[in-house]
């Protein structure tokens, strides 16, 4: 989809993205080895009571369901910029569903513009767990 095309206040729905435990252990183990995330015992004495997936981790498993759908296609140039809010935790076995919403559009030159997308996060029971905000650099329709 060329810089043109995408439209402010365009939504689009991703499929849902299970937080396996498993694979919140592997990741955290390799990536974000703290006691919250790795050590259940510990984890059930914090205000959480449980293990919590690490925000990164979270992130990453709505953006894969993202990617799945390539919104900008072959247009797509390259990321500039992206904001992670953690709202509320993420546990093992939650489901995480996103509304990626196209929020800004601006022109850079004749060739590409920034295209700005809003993905809001909820988990099954309809909380935001957190909300991302990236940039990208898509390309302009040829003239």
């Amino acid at each position: 989809m060329y810089f043109e095309e995408f439209k402010i206040g365009t939504e689009v729905h991703l499929a849902p993205a299970v937080i396996e435990k498993e694979a919140l252990l592997d990741f955290a183990k390799k990536y974000d080895n703290i006691p919250l995330h790795t050590d259940e015992e510990y984890a059930k004495s914090t205000i959480f009571g449980k293990l919590i997936a690490p925000g990164v981790m979270s992130f990453m498993a709505v953006w894969a369901k993202y990617l799945e759908i390539d919104l900008a296609g072959d247009a797509l140039l390259a990321g500039k910029s992206t904001k992670i809010e953690w709202l509320k935790p993420v546990f093992a076995e939650d489901v995480l569903t996103g509304v990626c919403i196209v929020s800004d559009t601006k022109r850079r030159n004749a060739k590409n513009g920034l295209v700005e997308l809003t993905i809001e996060v909820k988990n099954q029971n309809g909380e935001v767990v957190l909300t991302n905000v990236t940039e990208m650099i898509v390309k302009c329709k040829p003239e």
